[in-house]
């Protein structure tokens, strides 16, 4: 059991986890009932970026809507399988980019999943955006969660494109 739930970079690679699961929640608490993000709408923060507040019952960009208790009980489900999967390949990991990448992925996927526990739905609040006069480009809204878990993947595309072949190289 050590072996499959915990090696030499786990302690590390949860600490990462637990860092970027409390800074998600953190912003999540201070903008949804401090500052209440939903009263005060819509804020700008510049030209490209506004805090919204996007109850998002689905997973990432919105996909997979649920409406119902089976849908979200569906959708807690495959986060901590996820979540579970992750550590696995945590305890196995080797290289400290692959733990801080895995722990930044299982610290985004607890910190949605809580809002998920809690109020039923994911609280998004970050719109990115770019307008002009005839154009206008809109990106999802996200939060601290997503950001973490979308930098936890490029860290693993990274360690598996560039780290490794480099390492392998003659």
């Amino acid at each position: 059991m050590r072996g499959t739930l915990y090696g030499p970079l786990t302690g590390f690679g949860l600490i990462v986890a637990l860092i970027a699961c409390i800074a998600d929640q953190a912003s999540k608490l201070y903008l949804l009932f401090v500052f209440d993000l939903a009263a005060h709408g819509p804020v700008r923060l510049g030209p490209f970026i506004d805090f919204v507040l996007t109850k998002n019952t689905g997973i990432s960009y919105g996909l997979f809507q649920t409406q119902g208790a089976v849908g979200h009980a569906v959708l807690v489900l495959v986060k901590v399988l996820a979540v579970i999967l992750l550590w696995v390949w945590l305890a196995r990991a080797r290289e400290r980019l692959a733990a801080i990448s895995l722990g930044l992925i299982i610290g985004g996927a607890i910190g949605n999943t809580i809002d998920r526990l809690a109020y039923g739905w994911v609280a998004d609040f970050v719109y990115f955006h770019i307008s002009t006069a005839s154009w206008r480009f809109g990106w999802y809204v996200f939060n601290l969660a997503d950001v973490a878990i979308v930098a936890g993947v490029i860290g693993l595309l990274y360690e598996s494109l560039v780290v490794d072949r480099a390492a392998k190289a003659p």
